[in-house]
């Protein structure tokens, strides 16, 4: 194979500075250049860090259209220089890393090429550490498309690289190389990339069905969503047909808008989800969903949900508005400082019971938003214990979760037991109060209730002591069979009550 030095040569010809080439080897004839986003990445570096961005600060939001003014690659650049990465947490596709290690240690050349701003291109190459030279965006020029290609070109000459890439700003660039490896694609695509030169070799992306674009919404977490419907029952007006129909209307809405507040979480939490030993797997964590796909999804859902509301009730629809800016306040912020975190979660459970109320035009009783206020605390508690127990199996001593120490799970558990048993407590103040004895037939009945949510509320905090508390509490619950057992005994109980 032919060699030409990368110092003299490529460095003169691109006029780089020196301190972007990795290593002072020569380059070995043809080189194999290589695309980040989509390619060696599942994700998209600019998407990635503007999400990142608005996460630290979301007034960044209106400087973007200042920057966007200035070119792409000024606004790539502004955003690369106020956030930071964890490179080693990036979904790479594993295949085609491992591909571009066995050329690195036959001795072929590597070249990385891509749109994304060097300062983040560097931090991707430091950590695999199999490039010689680094072609990125440098805040005056976005190296995409055409612009890529005559960079390459003036660089190794015509056809003098092969090339590897997805995406179709990448087809100029396929037109000036010797070869073309196509990651990530479909045979149309593969057919447009054949007529620009000749293809080496493909990678291709798995396939996926409805059910992995679904998976992200977790719609077995619209059971959290019943709750719309307790007031209804609490009235004891769910043979009123119009009502009924208003509930579930409500229920849809609901569920609607907070599977858009799980997608924008998601898309806000990247970082720390991927280091979680389960949640990495979630389908934007792992990058086997795009990015763009979950921005797209989030304002179909939040109109459906809206559109929904406004059927039934203009009051509904204000409640379910508030409950999406708290989710969204909660994703940015929140969910980041101490304790308010756990008290915005119990908040969010105790939204849908009002929404219910506002959905059905009753007005929710004392003792149901007091009974739901500590049942909820002590809900969102448990979560945040399970996931520090579950976080500690995978950091030891050093865990930590969202803020939480590992000494912080028994002050956790404590507050969150106590709470579950003041609900306890209400409870059985309520089967005593005037309310309950005017409502029910056979009131007295209720007090079986008392020690079987006792139970309850002791089994999911066992649980979640022994590391088997990886999801929602209450999802957790619909999956377990003593849960299972337990609602429905309560559930049976306050039907022959009546």
């Amino acid at each position: 194979m032919e060699t030409r030095p990368i110092l003299d040569d490529a460095v003169a010809k691109a006029a780089l500075p020196a301190e972007r080439l990795l290593a002072p080897l020569p380059i070995v004839s043809p080189p194999l250049v290589v695309d980040l986003d989509g390619t060696i990445l599942k994700t998209d570096l600019l998407i990635e860090s503007l999400l990142v961005l608005v996460k630290q600060n979301p007034l960044f939001l209106f400087l973007l259209p200042f920057w966007l003014l200035k070119g792409r690659a000024y606004l790539k650049r502004q955003i690369a220089s106020r956030i930071h990465l964890d490179t080693s947490t990036l979904p790479y596709r594993a295949d085609f890393v491992a591909h571009l290690k066995a050329e690195h240690e036959r001795g072929r050349s590597l070249v990385l090429a891509t749109a994304a701003d060097d300062q983040l291109a560097r931090q991707v190459a430091d950590y695999l550490g199999i490039f010689d030279l680094i072609l990125a965006s440098d805040g005056m020029t976005n190296l995409a498309g055409e612009s890529k290609r005559d960079r390459l070109v003036s660089i190794f000459g015509e056809r003098g690289f092969d090339y590897a890439a997805n995406g179709f700003s990448d087809l100029p660039v396929w037109s000036s190389a010797r070869k073309a490896i196509v990651a990530n694609r479909g045979p149309l695509f593969q057919l447009w990339a054949a007529r620009k030169t000749q293809i080496e070799r493909v990678f291709r992306r798995p396939k996926l069905g409805l059910a992995d674009f679904l998976k992200p919404l977790r719609l077995r977490h619209w059971l959290k969503n019943l709750l719309v419907f307790v007031p209804l029952f609490a009235a004891h007006r769910y043979f009123e047909t119009a009502l009924l129909l208003k509930a579930i209307l409500a229920f849809v809405a609901f569920g609607c808008c907070a599977s858009g507040g799980y997608v924008f979480n998601d898309l806000f939490d990247l970082a720390t989800d991927r280091h979680h030993p389960d949640k990495r797997l979630r389908a934007f964590a792992s990058g086997n969903l795009p990015l763009t796909y979950g921005l797209a999804i989030i304002p179909v859902l939040l109109g459906l949900g809206c559109a929904i509301a406004l059927k039934v009730s203009p009051l509904f629809l204000g409640v379910l508005l508030i409950y999406v800016f708290l989710t969204m306040a909660y994703s940015l912020y929140v969910r980041k400082v101490v304790l308010l975190d756990v008290i915005f979660l119990a908040g969010l459970y105790s939204m849908r019971i009002m929404a219910g109320s506002a959905a059905i035009g009753v007005r929710p009783s004392q003792w149901l938003l007091a009974f739901s206020t500590f049942l909820f605390f002590s809900l969102a508690l448990v979560k945040r214990y399970g996931e520090l127990v579950i976080m500690k199996r995978q950091d030891g001593d050093h865990a930590k979760s969202r803020g939480y120490e590992l000494g912080d799970g028994e002050l956790l558990a404590a507050m969150g037991a106590a709470s579950g048993y003041v609900a306890v407590l209400v409870l059985a103040l309520y089967v005593e109060s005037d309310t309950a004895q005017s409502i029910y037939g056979r009131p007295e009945l209720m007090w079986f209730i008392c020690p079987l949510l006792l139970y309850w509320v002791s089994h999911i905090w066992l649980f979640a002591h022994r590391g088997k508390m990886p999801d929602d509490p209450v999802v957790f619950a619909t999956h377990d069979r003593v849960s299972c057992v337990l609602i429905a005994l309560m559930v049976a109980i306050t039907l022959l009550a009546l």
